[in-house]
């Protein structure tokens, strides 16, 4: 029963990533090793930001004032993230869609494996069952279409021809990716809901994420088709 459970919160964690690379058509553009380069850069931007938060960060972040702040603070460092994620799509060749889902895939599969990998070894094996990995599990899924969504801005925010108010806009969203966490966490506590119906937030909210994302996108794209005309 234990390595059933363990099998199953694999599938349901890997299965749905390994489909989102299969059936968008990255394996014919033979985009595997940026994938893996993306997640090799993914480690990289973790190893600068845990540097930047033992370093100029204290521990106990009572000290900055209040635990508010101190998160704020810690998640600001979640920058480094857009950075990395530019220098990934920076290295991508080929037309956008290919390059965002490059990134997006490559960048969310190295977080899924270093995050999730050892948390199912451990704990999914134990003798009791238990519901939290089975949310770990579909909140990686929710993950992934965040970190597709954020490549995909990232992208956006690089184009020299995207409107100027779209490009405001654009940065807006990216800066509330950054601050997602922080902000979804704080009104679940808010709230006082329960973890079935916060993971159902979280979905919600990056389901919008995506579809603001989205339609900016399929926006530059029509007027390119446009301007080809």
């Amino acid at each position: 029963m234990t390595l059933y459970h363990f099998g199953n919160c694999l599938a349901l964690v890997y299965v749905p990533y390994y489909l989102a690379y299969k059936q968008s058509g990255l394996s014919e553009y033979g985009a595997f090793w940026k994938c893996v380069q993306a997640g090799m850069i993914y480690m990289f931007t973790q190893l600068a930001k845990m540097m930047v938060l033992a370093t100029f960060f204290p521990d106990n972040v009572a000290d900055l004032g209040s635990d508010i702040i101190g998160e704020f603070l810690k998640y600001t460092v979640d920058l480094a993230d857009l950075v990395g994620l530019y220098f990934v799509l920076s290295g991508i060749p080929g037309k956008g869609h290919s390059k965002v889902l490059t990134a997006g895939i490559g960048w969310a599969t190295a977080e899924v494996i270093l995050s999730r990998a050892l948390l199912l070894w451990v704990g999914a094996r134990g003798a009791e069952f238990d519901w939290i990995y089975v949310q770990k599990c579909l909140e990686s899924n929710i993950l992934l279409v965040q970190h597709i969504a954020t490549a995909t801005l990232v992208w956006l925010w690089s184009r020299h021809n995207l409107n100027k108010n779209l490009k405001t806009v654009v940065t807006i969203l990216l800066i509330i990716s950054c601050y997602k966490p922080l902000l979804l966490e704080a009104l679940i506590a808010l709230l006082g809901l329960s973890p079935w119906l916060g993971l159902a937030v979280k979905g919600a909210f990056t389901l919008v994420y995506g579809v603001f994302t989205l339609t900016i996108y399929a926006g530059l794209a029509l007027l390119e088709v446009i301007g080809n005309y």
